[in-house]
């Protein structure tokens, strides 16, 4: 992953506008993204080559759907972990099958999990057998996934920065 090269990069509004372009297409190519932002096409390519840089863009990706995946069930499993150091017991976390994201939040408890699988048997597994029973963690507390609705991407919405 990129480290960001200075604290803020100073974007402004053309530059919020990319994001918000590449946040709903990420195969625009530099032409398309020109145009749609009303720039030159050297200025867009200088532009998006400045947010990679400064780490305001860390990659170009495609959005997946789990079911057409396979994987049927989600569910958000809240994990307490003892004394333990955050980074490491989230890194092996992380690396699990079936683990989507590791979260540190604050509060009484300390990770929060996405984990997808294909079937609640499969699921069960990987809470029960991978993720409680790791050194490290105290409890865990599952939250089966009935319903998601997705909001807008990180710079999706170019109106609402200012």
């Amino acid at each position: 992953m990129t480290q960001p090269q200075t604290p803020h990069p100073g974007l402004d509004s053309t530059d919020r506008q990319i994001i918000a372009e590449l946040s709903r297409d990420a195969r625009l190519s530099m032409r398309q993204l020109a145009l749609q932002v009303h720039i030159s096409r050297t200025a867009a390519h200088t532009r998006v080559q400045k947010l990679v840089n400064h780490g305001v863009i860390t990659g170009f990706g495609a959005q997946t759907d789990r079911k057409a995946l396979g994987l049927n069930v989600s569910a958000l499993v809240v994990v307490k972990i003892g004394d333990v150091a955050w980074g490491e017991i989230a890194a092996q976390l992380a690396q699990l099958p079936f683990v989507e994201k590791a979260q540190a939040v604050s509060g009484d408890i300390d990770i929060i999990l996405t984990v997808s699988a294909p079937d609640h048997e499969q699921l069960s597994q990987a809470i029960l057998r991978d993720i409680h029973t790791m050194p490290g963690v105290i409890s865990t507390r599952s939250h089966l996934i009935l319903d998601e609705i997705t909001g807008h991407a990180p710079g999706a919405t170019p109106d609402a920065w200012h």
